[in-house]
């Protein structure tokens, strides 16, 4: 589903309440087509497939996350402090040039959200959610522990098979 099909959505077809009443199965038939628009009085409601309002209110929630992260990876670019009440305080793990990283990396995935057929929106979620575990890897005490322990490794013995049987 492409965002540009939806940037027209008050460019709708406008149908009565009475005509949906008359005509259930042929307004129903339009809105799989396009948006469309049901006005009773002065009030409008908008009639579309629920997985198109599903993508919509996706973009909106993962466009707000990309603004939070972008803003708050452009601040410490500057660098400003950031608090540690920020909802994106686990930038502070990387280095500029990891955040230099990110910010491409978001940019290039939001870019593809008109233009490109698979779903912009799940791949966003799927970088921010990459790192931002990897900000948790980074900061663990117990992983940096694991990966400066010096001690030897022992090589595992094969185990013992009692073939008797």
């Amino acid at each position: 589903m492409s965002l540009a099909s939806y940037l027209n959505a008050y460019s709708d077809e406008i149908i009565t309440a009475t005509e949906l009443n008359r005509q259930p199965g042929t307004v129903l038939d339009k809105a799989t087509e396009h948006p469309v628009t049901i006005t009773r009085g002065d009030r409008a409601f908008a009639l579309l497939p629920r997985e198109n309002i599903a993508f919509l209110v996706k973009g909106v929630r993962q466009s707000r996350n990309v603004i939070e992260i972008l803003s708050t990876a452009f601040r410490l670019l500057r660098g400003e402090n950031i608090s540690s009440e920020n909802p994106c305080a686990w930038l502070k793990v990387f280095d500029l040039d990891e955040i230099g990283e990110l910010i491409a990396e978001l940019t290039r995935a939001f870019e593809m959200i008109e233009s490109s057929s698979i779903n912009a929106w799940d791949l966003i979620e799927s970088i921010i959610y990459e790192w931002h575990e990897s900000a948790i890897a980074i900061s663990s005490p117990e992983l940096a522990n694991a990966l400066n322990d010096e001690t030897d490794e022992i090589l595992l013995t094969p185990p013992f098979l009692d073939n008797a049987a």
